[in-house]
């Protein structure tokens, strides 16, 4: 096993070496290399072929500094240590549950309403957290939740709707897309009304 991967590297070396040799190197040159390389020991004392190899690089490797070997590389000031450092981790807002809605269909309206007046008389804004209910009073928020995902979204309601009988509340575009229910189109939600 040793032996195939001194082979290995030794054909590693040789492609390497292949590809950094200069483009104007003659084809006598490669066949030479590739030569040396079939004929090189596998292990030993340094022979003619591998100092002439070494020779024919010297350019291209250079050896290791030994005074660079124990520099101790000290972090700059504005450096983060990264065998300490812990990231900060997303603190979702509280919020207190004021009245459980139970379950319900939630859709959602976008570009074709954008801009259009609501029923409270805002202009209709697909990218904001806002939602549509027949009964709910202007201004409530309700914590919508996908359980098939775990994401949920608070939105302010501030139109009437939907109108499809089985649908009860119609989120924003951008609500919908928050809780992953743009390619469905609709989906089982939970609904809570909070304090904001």
């Amino acid at each position: 096993m040793p032996q195939h991967r001194a082979r290995f590297a030794q054909r590693l070396t040789l492609a390497v070496c292949l590809f950094v040799m200069p483009l104007g190197a003659s084809s006598a040159q490669t066949t030479n290399l590739s030569a040396q390389f079939r004929t090189a020991p596998e292990a030993g004392p340094a022979t003619e072929e591998t100092d002439a190899f070494a020779q024919q690089f010297a350019d291209v490797i250079t050896p290791l500094d030994p005074d660079l070997v124990d520099i101790d590389l000290a972090l700059p000031d504005n450096a983060v240590d990264l065998t300490t450092f812990e990231a900060p981790r997303e603190v979702k807002p509280q919020v207190s549950v004021l009245r459980d809605l139970g379950t319900g269909v939630a859709s959602y309206y976008g570009r074709r309403f954008h801009g259009r007046l609501t029923a409270n008389g805002e202009r209709f804004d697909m990218n904001a957290m806002t939602a549509a209910h027949k009964t709910l009073p202007f201004g409530t928020h309700v914590l919508v939740t996908n359980p098939r995902n775990g994401r949920s979204v608070t939105v302010r309601i501030n139109d009437r709707g939907p109108f499809i009988r089985g649908r009860t509340i119609d989120l924003s575009r951008s609500a919908a897309q928050k809780l992953g229910i743009i390619s469905s189109g609709h989906a089982r939600v939970k609904l809570d009304i909070v304090s904001r």
